[in-house]
């Protein structure tokens, strides 16, 4: 009996300092996660479901919140101001996201073919440069380049007998103008993710096409565009969500002119918000827009399962 006692001791003793020693590491994760979560839920969660909640009610601060049902998403629809500024959303996410996708993965193409090591990271690290510059600062400097007057563009096609161009004071322009500072601006990103898809292809599967007698452009077509399809996914749907909330640089270049050339759907939000304190207003114009994004990218990834390969 006291045999049988004393090996017991011993495991119980065992297993509580087992149970203690992983209790500790779970308490070390728990406490490092916990600024993210706070930080998440108050930043992040909680905003999202204040917007949804004053989405239905009518709010300007000032006064006590009046619940006032399906009445703000009625204004929107009969808001010529907000159907146009999603209009342009919508125009601008469908050329931008284009252009940028066709400029990044072009551009990674080059830079992954036959350069010294020094030449390819002097183009990646200069391609990427202008992702972490301050959207309004690059704006407010495009908009110096861009002016109609006295403009560093105007003045180079003034050399060659071109007559000033009213860049930000035309719609044409000033959409032109808008997407070529945001996609130059972005397409950093999404050109270091398709230079990862293209460097993870095995060396061997061109090589096996080379001895097939498949080269250039029906490599690219046959091999490199389905083997990257999964990364162009993750591009496009980061592109597509990007875009959809673009504001800094029409803000800056434009304030949304001339007229509402220009205005996109955050910009509304922000003047409804902030300069007309109508909170129910704008929040009901981000809900909208929330669901916007979120249609736009379940069907992106519906369409992925006959477009994107996993192999």
């Amino acid at each position: 009996m006291s045999t049988t006692s004393s090996t017991q001791a011993p495991a119980a003793s065992d297993s509580v300092a087992r149970s203690g020693a992983t209790r500790r590491p779970r308490l070390l994760i728990s406490l490092f996660l916990a600024p993210t979560v706070i930080g998440l839920a108050l930043f992040s969660f909680l905003p999202i479901v204040a917007s949804v909640v004053l989405a239905f009610f009518r709010w300007d601060i000032i006064t006590s919140p009046e619940f006032v049902g399906l009445d703000n998403f009625a204004r929107l629809a009969s808001n010529p101001t907000v159907r146009v500024s999603f209009l342009n959303t919508i125009g601008f996410v469908a050329t931008a996201v284009v252009v940028q996708l066709a400029v990044a993965l072009l551009l990674a193409i080059l830079v992954q073919s036959k350069m010294p090591n020094w030449l390819r990271t002097f183009f990646r690290s200069t391609l990427f440069f202008p992702l972490i510059l301050s959207a309004a600062s690059v704006s407010l400097i495009m908009a110096y380049l861009f002016n109609q007057e006295f403009g560093l563009v105007n003045e180079v096609l003034g050399w060659i007998g071109i007559a000033k161009v009213g860049w930000l004071t035309t719609g044409f322009g000033a959409k032109v103008v808008v997407l070529l500072v945001y996609v130059w601006q972005n397409f950093g990103f999404t050109f270091l993710l398709f230079i990862g898809g293209i460097a993870a292809i095995p060396k061997e599967v061109y090589e096996a096409a080379s001895i097939d007698g498949a080269t250039g452009w029906k490599q690219f077509w046959q091999l490199t565009l389905p083997l990257i399809s999964p990364t162009m996914l993750v591009a496009s749907v980061m592109a597509i969500i990007n875009a959809l909330q673009i504001f800094d640089q029409p803000w800056v270049l434009t304030r949304g002119g001339p007229g509402d050339e220009t205005r996109t759907a955050v910009m509304v939000i922000y003047e409804s918000a902030f300069r007309q304190l109508d909170f129910g207003g704008a929040s009901a114009i981000g809900v909208v827009l929330t669901l916007l994004i979120m249609l736009v990218t379940a069907i992106q990834f519906q369409l992925s399962k006959r477009f994107v390969f996993y192999g």
